[in-house]
This record gives structure tokens, C-alpha cells and sequence, in this order.
């Protein structure tokens, strides 16, 4: 599929793989927005730092009281265990709780980023998008699409607390659990990303998070593409302060790009 044109017909459609390599071509080039619109994605920066600081305050707290966790736990079902069975359990529940807040803190993120700054986003996507060429929906303004923006960011929050449960589950099963947890983490959160992070544009266009998820299982590879790499990066400390105002910007072209709207 040619960028600006329609999505071709199921005959034509593109590969899966070619589809996944235009999710990470989409990201990149939002990233290439600090270069053409600096001051733009700049704005995007001040809800990212509010609500680093957020979570960083919320993960260093698990982190102070992790020993006295791990050992509640251990102690509820392993108090007549040998002491070095005891200390190998409270390890291992210890990783899988910190590799399921971490994987918690990457998607939660950035909902409760969006939530904060709304309308810094609501600014970019729509400059963007004007930038662009206009589009074939009628626009709704921004007051009108924010509390729906911030009731589909809560709705995702609630999905991810869901979805953290057999995320952590699965970080306890032994030596396979703490390599399967983080893949399954990305894959997940990777999806969870794009849902929300193409809130705006859809929400803008009247559809809402029921119908954005159903077009965007059509375009499952693409989505895919777009939110993996975006949780990676989100795993690098301060990293996501300034990868949230970028795949802001990139999940307005993949917007368009579903919509089969021009992208340059």
C-alpha cells in the first residue's frame, strides 16, 4: 500500500510483515516531527515530565516496601518451607512483581499522560493533521472529544490492570517466566500503546475506543509495528518523556494511514 492511498482490497492487501515495517516507519517518521515542528512537540513535553514524575515517585515507593512484599507473600504460603526454599520463592516473586510494575508503569503511562495533558495532544495531532490536508470526517473540536478521550484512557488503564495479572502469573514460573513475562509484556502493552496513543485523531473523527479497536484489529500488524518498539522505548529511563509527544505525532499518521489519507 502506497502512502495517502486507500487500504488496498483484501487481493491486494499487504503482507503482515510489510504492514508491522510501516508501524515502525510511522513512529519514526513522528519522531522526525522534533525536526519539521519542534515548538510543537515541544508542548508535548510538559504533561510527559508531570506524569514521569508520577510514576517514578509510585515505583520508587513498591521498590522501598518490595522486601516486606515478597516476604508477606512467601509467608502466606511457604512458612514451613526450608529457609533457602523461602529465600528462592521470595525472589522470585520479587522479579515478577518488579517486571509487572515495570510492564504496569509502561502502558499506564501513558493514559494517565494523556489524561493530564489532553489538550497539549489534542494541539499536536490536530496541527499535524492541518498540515497535512484536511480530512474526509467532520472534525469534532476539542472540548467536545476530551471527556470522551479521558473516559477511553480510564477504560485502557482498566484493561491493563486486568491484563497485568497473567502477566505476573506467568513472571513466577521459573527461569521461563522472567523471559516470557517481558515479551508478552511488549506484544500486549505494544497494542494497549496504540489503542490509546490513536485516541485523539479517531475520537476527533467520531469514533470512539469500541469501533477504533475493531479497525485497528484489521490493521493488527500495522498496530503492532507502531506500540511494540514504542513500549520498548518507554522501558528506558526519562526515554518516554520524549517518546510520548512523538508517537502522539506518529499515531496521527497511522490514523490516516487507516483511514487511507495522505501522510506526507
Amino acid at each position: 500500500m502506497t502512502a495517502g492511498m486507500p487500504p488496498s482490497s483484501p487481493a491486494t492487501r499487504p503482507s503482515a510483515g510489510s504492514e508491522f515495517v510501516w508501524g515502525l516507519r510511522l513512529l519514526g517518521r513522528g519522531f522526525g516531527m522534533y525536526g519539521k515542528y519542534p515548538g510543537l512537540l515541544l508542548l508535548g513535553l510538559i504533561p510527559a515530565v508531570i506524569a514521569f514524575v508520577v510514576m517514578l515517585a509510585a515505583f520508587i515507593l513498591l521498590l522501598v516496601f518490595l522486601d516486606d512484599i515478597g516476604d508477606g507473600i512467601t509467608g502466606w504460603f511457604a512458612s514451613g518451607w526450608s529457609s533457602d526454599a523461602r529465600t528462592a520463592v521470595r525472589i522470585l516473586i520479587e522479579a515478577a512483581i518488579v517486571i509487572g510494575a515495570l510492564w504496569l508503569a509502561v502502558v499506564t503511562y501513558t493514559a494517565l499522560t494523556l489524561i493530564i495533558g489532553d489538550p497539549f495532544y489534542e494541539k499536536i495531532s490536530e496541527e499535524i493533521e492541518r498540515r497535512l490536508g484536511a480530512v474526509d470526517h467532520p472534525e469534532l473540536p476539542w472540548y467536545r472529544t476530551l471527556p470522551r478521550n479521558a473516559g477511553d484512557s480510564i477504560r485502557v488503564i482498566g484493561t491493563q490492570l486486568v491484563l497485568a495479572i497473567p502477566v505476573l502469573l506467568i513472571g513466577l514460573i521459573p527461569f521461563v517466566g522472567q523471559v516470557l513475562a517481558p515479551i508478552l509484556g511488549l506484544i500486549i502493552g505494544g497494542w494497549l500503546l496504540t489503542t490509546d496513543l490513536t485516541g485523539i485523531p479517531f475520537n476527533r473523527r467520531g469514533i470512539f475506543l469500541t469501533e477504533r479497536r475493531t479497525m485497528l484489529r484489521k490493521n493488527r500488524a500495522l498496530a503492532l509495528g507502531f506500540g511494540i518498539p514504542v513500549a520498548a522505548l518507554s522501558l528506558i529511563p526519562f526515554a518516554n518523556i520524549i517518546v510520548i509527544p512523538a508517537a502522539i505525532a506518529g499515531g496521527t499518521l497511522l490514523t490516516r494511514r487507516v483511514h487511507g489519507q495522505p501522510i506526507e
